[in-house]
This record gives structure tokens, C-alpha cells and sequence, in this order.
């Protein structure tokens, strides 16, 4: 064998209590699994002395986006550093294939405070399948710092067939949504995603969707959306896509599955009791979740839905023209826009985390409604100032969650772990960076909601089982070594509020391919990612 880890404490990512082993890893598998006190211990080339350190397998982050960081940063210990081996990127139903020259240069501008401008990465792609080939080759042949799964993202699709209009498809266009994501999904996409408060996924009828939902189907793939509000009707969002799914066939994974702002206070036993009943009539459905109450997103995503019809540009044409501008403002403070998930706009929990502008640092760490009372103006005015001179690239931290939601949600027998992890900002949510260790640290060993057993599983196995990935998520003999070394007693995340870049202690290891990505608690050079294509894939 080529490795040896001695003296482990197998969390084997089943959810069943740990127990003491040998693990040997050859060729990048697990090769054999010597339970303490059952024969001669296994040999190899190396030897790592585990010391009783737990040995689980790899993290995987089942709502990403690193869809440039991952081509721009060989490093990226903010996922490698967390035993993140394998992210779900593509999400919110906007990203970067498939594309045509237009619309990418679209959807570049759209989400450059997720991802960036992408200024210095050659876009030589423009299909799903060019893209993860691109992950594959990236770095001069070398890959990629993690591994990777990708989601056709169905605000792009719709962008491609339709446009930025609000408007139903026509049918030939729907028949070139359907063309282009039954090629994503033979190409290697997992499912689809949606963004259903971004334009111009949002536009989508359900009837549309479910359509393009039957192909997802068909590839054995699943369909994540962003739903169309976390806020007021959220429920009644929730109920939505379950039946739209079940209509279609399709297997459902709610993103980022949550319920915020002040009218859910207290109402994740409704969402709950609400997937216990479809999941008893035979629904497939999962969600993830991330541990924290803030969300996260841009500021452009605040504004209604028909300020965003016919793109960035448009956009700001109307923040310009004053009459538009007031409407606009009517609409976030009095109305509640579906931007803002239906509730009228709280200015005091819109907190700046980031601008692209270098004239716009001194508004991060702030709210808008802080800023504004420093200048001495409206908060509106304040955020018309920020969307405008930043052309739409403000990101912010959403201070609308509830605990008491938080952790019974993260209790269901169908959750798993995504971070929703922006990695842009001056000031970015400590989810991207403490997503995994914080739940470990703070949900299992502090607060006990979750046993270590039960933890590990939710991050490893379960989001395995919804990927469909037959060879990951566990610690078994032929299973893939994607493995993370961590101790229990001190696991934590490093990264605050205040200093969210700070990685986290008490994982030393973490190896992708039985290579060691982080040893010692160090960054290797390795660059052991690829692509992981779908169950649906046809190879070319």
C-alpha cells in the first residue's frame, strides 16, 4: 500500500458509532480497514501515526461558488483548509456555461460580487462540457485544488433561449431550454439550479420549469433551486417547488433551505412537517443549509423583479432616471419587492460586505441605514449611490435569521451541509471559510444538536448519496480516499464576522485521491481536484 493512517477514530460517514482502525490507501482507495485487535496491522511505503484524530471522509459543500476561484487560486484553502473535498457549483441558476459570447459578458457583470469580473481567466469555454474540461486541465494539465460538480444554471439557460424579458417562453424557445440543458446534463452536470429571485431565472413560469425539470429527470439528475421567497409566502415557496418536481419526476435538493425575516420567526416545524409529508408520499427530496443566521447575497438582488428586465445595463438606466429611481424605492421600502422575498426593506440589517469600487471601502462593515445616518441622508439614497457607482457589485450580509429555525432545520434526516460561500468581498460571510469546522465545533461538540457521528454524515455520505456518487461519502474499503483527519476537541472555525478569512484548527489533514492536500495543518502544492461528472454523462 501507499499509506498507512495508524490509530484512527473512524467516523465512517454512515452515521453509525466510530470505532478505532488501521486505514491503508493505494492507488487513491481505501484498500483495507484493520479494526483495532483484528490480526497484524497493514504495512506500506508511508506511515501517518493518526494519534486517535478522527478520520471521516471528505466534506462535501453541497452549494459553492467557486465557479472562478477554482481556475483563478490553486491554493483555495478556503474550501481545502476545511476538509472540503468535492463542491456543487453552477448554483442559484446563474453561471457561466452554457454560454454564447453575449450572454456571458451578461452573466461576467451579473454575479461579479459572487465570483468577480473574472479579469485575468481565458473564458475558452462555452458549453457545461467545455467547462469542466477546462477544471480538468486547468493550472497547466495539473487540475484544480478540490474537486468539483457543476449545475446547469437555469437563469443562464433562459438568458441564452429568451433574454432578460418578462415573458413566457414561446415554444420554440422552450425547445432550446430543453436542447440546452439535456446537452449540460450529457455532458456532466449533476442537475440543474434556479435562481427564482434573480433575474432572469425568475421570469421562469412553473410550467416551464417543470418541463426543463423532466429533462433533468431523465439524466438521473436533481433540481436545486433558489426558491422564490425565503421571506413572506415562503411556505407556500417551499410547497411549490415540491409539487412542481413531483410532477415532473424529477428528485428535489432545496438550496440554502431555510426560513428568514420576522414572519417565519419560529415556523421551521411548518416547513419541516411539510417535507414529512411529501417525503411519506414518495417525494426525493434533500436540502442543504449553511450554520449561521445572516445570509448572504448583492445588493442588486434586492430590487424587483421588473427593475432587472433587460439586463445590467438596463438596471441602470433606471437607478439613473429619477422617477424610475423613487418607484424602485416604493417598491423595496412600502410593497416589499419578491427581490426581497416580499417583505418591506429593513435597511438596518442590509450590512455592506463588499464593493469592487475602491471609492466605496468606507461603506463595508456598515449598514446602509448606518451609512445613510452618517451622511445624513435617506438609506435609500445611500444604496442608490452604492448600486450606481459600483454598477451592481455591491455585496451584502442579510441579517434576517432565526436560531431556533437554524437548528431544527439542520436536525432533518434529509439535511446536508452547503456553505453558500462567496469568496469576493473586503468583507465576506465566515461561512466561506467556516462552514464545515463550525458545524463540528459549534452545532456537535458545544451545542450537541447533532452527535459527531450524525454530523459527519450530513457533510459526507448524504450529499454523496444525492450526487449519485457510488465511490464517495464514506470510509470503506474500494471507496475513493477523499479523507479529512480532524480532532474533535478542538475542531473550530477560525473565521468571524470581524475577520471572516481566518481558516479554521484542529484539522490537520485532508487528502483528495489518497494525495495530501493539507498536512500538518499546512497547504501542499497538490493539486489532486477534477471534475466529477454526473450519473447522466455521455462520454465524447
Amino acid at each position: 500500500m501507499d499509506l498507512v493512517i495508524r490509530d484512527a477514530r473512524v467516523v465512517d460517514g454512515s452515521g453509525a458509532p466510530s470505532y478505532r482502525a488501521d486505514v491503508g490507501v493505494t492507488d487513491g482507495r481505501i484498500t483495507e480497514i484493520r479494526r483495532e485487535g483484528d490480526g497484524p496491522r497493514p504495512s506500506a511505503a508511508r506511515t501517518l501515526d493518526a494519534g486517535g484524530l478522527a478520520l471521516a471522509p471528505g466534506f462535501i459543500d453541497m452549494h459553492a461558488h467557486s465557479d472562478l476561484a477554482l481556475l483563478r487560486d490553486p491554493d483555495h484553502s478556503a474550501k481545502a483548509a476545511q476538509g472540503v473535498t468535492l463542491e456543487v457549483l453552477g448554483q442559484d441558476g446563474l453561471s457561466y456555461a452554457p454560454a454564447d459570447d453575449r450572454t456571458l459578458a451578461e452573466v461576467r457583470r451579473t454575479i461579479s460580487g459572487w465570483n468577480g469580473d473574472g479579469s485575468g481567466i481565458d473564458f475558452d469555454w462555452r458549453t457545461v462540457g467545455g467547462y469542466l474540461d477546462r477544471l480538468d486541465r486547468n493550472f497547466g494539465g495539473r487540475g484544480i485544488a478540490v474537486n468539483a460538480a457543476y449545475l446547469v444554471p437555469q437563469g443562464t439557460v433562459r438568458m441564452l433561449a429568451v433574454g432578460w424579458e418578462d415573458r413566457p417562453a414561446t415554444d420554440a424557445e422552450l425547445d432550446r431550454m430543453r436542447e440546452l440543458v439535456d446537452q449540460g446534463m450529457s455532458e456532466g452536470a449533476v442537475g440543474m439550479s434556479s435562481g427564482l429571485t434573480y433575474t432572469p431565472g425568475m421570469y421562469a413560469k412553473d410550467a416551464e420549469l417543470t418541463e426543463l425539470c423532466r429533462v433533468v429527470a431523465r439524466h438521473g439528475g436533481y433540481y436545486c433551486p433558489h426558491h422564490r421567497s425565503y421571506g413572506a409566502g415562503a411556505l407556500a415557496a417551499y410547497e411549490e417547488m415540491v409539487r412542481l418536481t413531483r410532477d415532473a419526476g424529477c428528485a428535489l435538493h432545496l438550496a440554502h433551505a431555510t426560513m428568514n425575516f420576522g414572519v417565519n420567526k419560529g415556523k421551521a416545524p411548518d416547513l419541516l412537517a411539510l417535507l414529512d409529508d411529501a417525503l411519506a408520499a414518495g417525494a426525493d427530496i434533500s436540502l442543504d443549509t449553511y450554520p449561521y443566521t445572516p445570509g448572504c447575497t448583492t445588493l442588486v438582488a434586492m430590487l424587483p423583479s421588473w427593475a432587472g428586465e433587460g439586463g445590467p445595463g438596463a438596471v441602470l438606466a433606471r437607478l439613473a432616471d429619477d422617477a424610475t429611481a423613487e418607484r424602485i424605492r416604493h417598491h423595496l421600502e412600502v410593497l416589499g419587492s419578491d427581490g426581497c422575498h416580499g417583505v418591506p426593506i429593513e435597511w438596518d440589517t442590509i450590512e455592506i460586505s463588499g464593493a469592487g469600487a475602491p471609492s466605496l471601502a468606507g461603506y463595508v462593515g456598515r449598514t446602509v441605514a448606518e451609512s445613510a445616518r452618517l451622511r445624513g441622508e435617506e438609506p435609500w439614497v445611500t444604496a442608490r449611490r452604492l448600486l450606481t457607482e459600483d454598477r451592481l457589485g455591491t455585496t451584502i450580509l442579510q441579517h434576517v435569521g432565526h436560531e431556533e429555525n437554524v437548528r431544527q432545520i439542520m436536525r432533518h434526516r434529509v439535511h446536508t451541509g452547503g456553505s453558500d460561500g462567496i469568496l469576493q468581498g473586503d468583507k465576506p460571510h465566515p461561512r466561506a471559510y467556516g462552514t464545515f469546522p463550525h458545524y463540528l465545533g459549534r452545532y456537535a461538540r458545544e451545542l450537541g444538536v447533532l452527535t459527531l457521528e450524525e454530523c459527519v454524515a450530513h457533510l459526507t455520505s448524504r450529499p454523496a448519496a444525492r450526487l449519485r456518487l457510488p465511490d464517495r461519502g464514506r470510509v470503506l474499503e474500494g471507496y475513493r480516499a477523499d479523507l479529512v483527519l480532524f480532532d474533535p476537541d478542538t475542531v473550530a472555525a477560525g473565521s468571524t464576522f470581524d475577520e471572516p478569512r481566518t481558516l479554521p484548527v484542529g484539522i490537520p489533514h485532508v487528502l483528495i485521491d489518497g494525495r495530501f492536500v493539507v498536512q500538518d495543518g499546512r497547504r501542499t502544492s497538490v493539486l489532486a481536484g477534477r471534475a466529477v461528472r454526473g450519473a447522466g454523462h455521455r462520454a465524447r
